[in-house]
């Protein structure tokens, strides 16, 4: 009988054992799976902007037409905002979401929460919070811009689908994986510009491209209205501005640079203005999303246009017409030392400022030949009366003058980096376009600085093989580029680096001249350079971006977005270890590129090996690679010669100096 005792307890215990076993054996399944499931939504998660902190949870909260959106009592900014994204939201399912003050609400359950009245310093005025949970999504900050761009992240959360303007007839789950994320920019200026000057284009595609800023959380908009080749908004007082500066003698049929100009009596046709009332409209739709709009109104240089209808105001007097294309260089200024001038900046401006609430009016002052100043006797009368050096200093005299008259408005000056010839204005903010030498010297000198490189920020340059590109100005500046750029140069202390607001990129249109075009230059290249202003540097992660661009091409399309692509051409690379083993690495702007490589010299094709990882090589090598889609090569093949030697991986010793 004990021994039988004996023999269940062994046995009970075994089972025990099994069950334990078993146990463990469920969890470990159940936490493989989980995990692999964590790491499915994970990979869901395409953000851009990368957020700064992110973490993932089980379960999903489900959009139906049971949700609802609550604001928070009393806010009329949370109401529009609310009204924003039901609006989105209601367009692509026909849920007909509400929007309705918290404080009605019956029950917090299947809702989304917008509230800015959080309290929290580090998040800022742009910062937010965003909690999904099962039951509710809440996104929280300190301001409604806050928020905004928490509304951002979480339209980037759903189903592509979601961007659609028509109902789609097709099943979706509206499923957004629950999460938290605490994220706030990493610079208060993340810009865009646009010359509309050069090419003019309609309103409808100034909201598409603010739309498009938006949606990557950029905040300034910078509007080039005036330059040589036409003025582009309506000043009251002055009508022949848009009269006769606005047009020009067609000539859109000959290259750029090698334009006729026009001649007496031709008829202009070609160009355009934004009346104030769409200037207005414009304004306030940039305003609803969070977008500043600064206005540039170029003086002294490249100003040429409105001698067509004031040539009084130039030097010579002369009445010139308004130049089809490029005219290199452009002598022709306004006259520093005539009053007529500032008298008609003063009035043109006080309009500029009556239309734009922005803080900021950017008057260019970059480029300006100081030829007809060196001959003009009202411009040497000036530089003797005001005790000047020499012309530089009576650019410097010229933009001191305007940004005392900005400041007279509650408006503060910003130029291009030239306006630190001759000596800066007290409280002018410098765009750094030369390179970030001008702007370190702004910065060192207590001056607030925008970062817009041609290196890194000229969207107007080539981004591929020029080859299998459009016509473009010059230059090269590919998305990889862009995403390297790094807006606060390590020289700088620390007191310094805080004149740094941030980075613009720049789109300069003289081969522009369609919308379609204009997208392609700046998408995606717009879209690395969000990162770059708005994640902190150590989580940016260039394969981490291109992965998550690449889940947004399809947003793109969904919004009629003509982008490109990136470069095909395949960077082939060489390291070796301390052994002296030399490996090769293929890469290309392109996520999960197919690349096909040879290391015998032979052009590769479809059938040469499928390049997977990186390989070694032991002996002097000539590497060609291509990227093939569909079975076919595009673009160019890549070539290069690796040398392999016995010094490689070796520390050098000197014996001997010469």
């Amino acid at each position: 009988m004990l021994r039988q005792k004996i023999k269940y307890k062994q046995m009970k215990n075994s089972i025990k054992t099994i069950n334990i076993i078993s146990i463990a054996i469920i969890v470990a399944i159940v936490s493989f799976f989980s995990s692999c499931n964590n790491s499915r939504k994970i990979h869901q998660i395409s953000i851009i902007p990368r957020p700064e902190r992110i973490s993932i949870w089980d379960g999903n909260f489900e959009l139906s037409s049971k949700t609802r959106i609550l604001t928070e009592s009393g806010s009329v900014e949370m109401q529009k905002l609310g009204k924003y994204l039901a609006k989105i939201i209601n367009n692509a399912t026909a849920f007909n979401i509400r929007v309705s003050d918290i404080s009605e609400a019956k029950s917090i359950d299947n809702v989304i929460i917008l509230s800015s009245n959080f309290s929290d310093e580090k998040l800022g005025d742009e910062g937010y919070k965003l909690q999904v949970d099962p039951t509710k999504i809440t996104i929280q900050s300190n301001e409604p811009a806050g928020v905004f761009y928490g509304i951002q992240s979480l339209l980037q959360l759903v189903p592509n689908k979601i961007l659609c303007k028509k109902i789609d007839g097709q099943e979706i789950d509206w499923e957004i994986p629950c999460l938290y994320i605490y994220d706030k920019p990493q610079y208060s200026y993340r810009g865009m510009h646009l010359d509309v000057s050069r090419h003019f284009f309609p309103k409808e595609f100034i909201k598409k491209f603010i739309d498009l800023m938006a949606m990557y959380k950029m905040n300034v908009f910078h509007w080039h209205l005036t330059d040589d080749n036409g003025w582009r908004i309506e000043i009251k007082k002055y009508p022949e501005l848009t009269d006769i500066c606005a047009w020009r003698v067609d000539r859109e049929d000959q290259p750029w640079k090698n334009r006729e100009q026009a001649k007496p009596g031709e008829k202009a046709t070609y160009g355009g203005f934004y009346t104030q009332e769409e200037i207005k409209e414009i304004v306030e739709y940039a305003r609803e999303r969070n977008i500043e709009i600064i206005p540039e109104i170029e003086m002294p240089g490249h100003s040429s246009e409105i001698f067509a209808a004031f040539p009084e105001l130039s030097c010579r007097g002369k009445k010139l017409e308004v130049q089809t294309g490029s005219l290199w260089p452009n002598i022709d200024v306004f006259c520093a030392g005539n009053e007529k001038t500032f008298e008609f900046l003063e009035n043109v401006l006080s309009e500029v400022a009556e239309l734009f609430p922005s803080d900021y009016i950017h008057i260019g002052g970059d480029e300006t030949d100081k030829t007809r100043w060196k001959s003009c006797k009202k411009c040497q009368k000036r530089i003797k009366d005001e005790g000047l050096k020499d012309e530089e200093e009576l650019q410097s005299y010229f933009i001191k003058r305007i940004e005392k008259f900005l400041d007279s408005k509650d408006k503060k000056l910003i130029g291009w980096d030239e306006i630190l010839e001759g000596g800066l204005a007290p409280e002018a903010t410098v765009m750094s376009w030369h390179g970030v030498d001008g702007g370190i010297e702004a910065a060192q000198q207590g001056h607030d600085v925008i970062m817009t490189p041609t290196s890194h920020c000229y969207f107007d340059y080539y981004q591929a093989d020029p080859d299998f590109q459009p016509l473009a100005i010059g230059g090269f500046t590919t998305l990889k580029k862009v995403y390297s750029f790094n807006p606060t140069p390590p020289v700088l202390n620390d007191e310094e680096k805080k004149h740094i607001l941030g980075a613009q990129g720049n789109i300069w249109t003289e081969y522009i001249s369609t919308p379609e075009h204009a997208e392609y230059m700046s998408v995606p290249r717009m879209i690395a350079l969000s990162e770059v202003v708005w994640t902190p540097k150590k989580r940016q992660n260039w394969n981490s971006f291109i992965k998550r661009l690449n889940d947004h091409y399809q947003r793109l399309e969904i919004l009629d977005v003509n982008y490109c692509e990136g470069s095909y051409k395949i960077d082939i690379t060489s390291k070796t270890d301390t052994a002296g083993k030399v490996s090769v690495c293929l890469e290309s702007e392109i996520y999960n590129p197919e690349i096909h490589y040879t290391i015998d010299g032979s052009d590769p094709d479809i059938n040469s090996p499928l390049y997977s990882k990186d390989f070694e090589i032991d002996k002097e090598t000539i590497i060609k690679a291509g990227f093939f889609k569909d079975g076919n090569l595009i673009e160019k093949i890549s070539e290069k010669s690796i040398s392999v030697h016995k010094g490689l991986g070796k520390n050098l010793k000197v014996l001997r100096k010469l």
